[in-house]
């Protein structure tokens, strides 16, 4: 994802963790970013450096609980949304729909920047 558009992705950042979150009964850290990746056809790549301490936060707010599990010999730390959390995702993922929808009326391209300009249209 373009650099410009990191500050889309952090203002909704707790939204997409809660939405997946709410989608599973539980997943660990990893699983989290692949499924951001996969979504977007790499669009959106989210970094263990935004995630964890995104995940930490939603825990001291009692939104997400984690349950730590040996797999192939190693510790998985797998996270889970509290009733609280599920609660909060419900209402985040409509408030994010409802806004979206206001962006988009907001946010019509005018005619002349919805196709490409061409070589003898005037300049903007």
């Amino acid at each position: 994802m373009e650099s410009s558009n990191t500050e889309y992705l952090r203002g909704t950042l707790k939204t997409i963790v809660l939405g997946l979150l709410a989608e599973k009964e539980r997943m660990y850290g990893y699983e989290i970013t692949q499924a951001v990746k996969e979504r977007t056809s790499g669009e959106i790549v989210l970094t263990f450096g935004s995630l964890y301490p995104l995940l930490y936060k939603l825990e001291q707010e009692g939104l997400v609980q984690n349950e730590s599990e040996e797999v192939e010999g190693r510790l998985r730390k797998y996270y889970a949304l509290t009733l609280i959390g599920r609660q909060t995702a419900r209402q985040k993922l409509l408030d994010f729909t409802h806004f979206t929808q206001l962006m988009n009326r907001l946010m019509q391209l005018p005619l002349n920047l919805s196709t490409p300009p061409t070589p003898d249209s005037p300049a903007l």
